[in-house]
């Protein structure tokens, strides 16, 4: 579909030097969108069979198919590493719980 797609615009483009009829201009607006119609449906299918691949594989998932997110949240602690603590930190919890009045 494609390629008679691009086969197309290039009849289209040569009508357009030779000087075809405004029919023949106008539709190459058309044939264009047609054509980023199309490559837009292959790119979703190649990259959703690429997330189904490397599925489940975290960190070592190429770039492109990570989230994307922001910088700042992308950089930001776990929740794990939020929740850890230090001995001393455990300790002091252990031994002087929060008061309840």
């Amino acid at each position: 579909q494609l390629k008679d797609l691009k086969g197309e615009l290039q009849t289209l483009r040569i009508a357009q030097v030779t000087g075809g009829a405004p029919a023949k201009l106008a539709k190459i607006g058309v044939i264009r969108k047609s054509i980023a119609r199309v490559l837009t449906v292959t790119n979703q299918i190649t990259k959703s069979k690429l997330r189904e691949k490397y599925a489940g594989e975290g960190k070592f998932m190429p770039i492109d198919l990570r989230e994307k997110k922001t910088r700042a949240i992308r950089r930001r602690l776990t929740k794990e590493q939020l929740a850890k603590k230090t001995v001393k930190q455990a300790k002091k919890e252990a031994y002087f719980p929060q008061r309840v009045y």
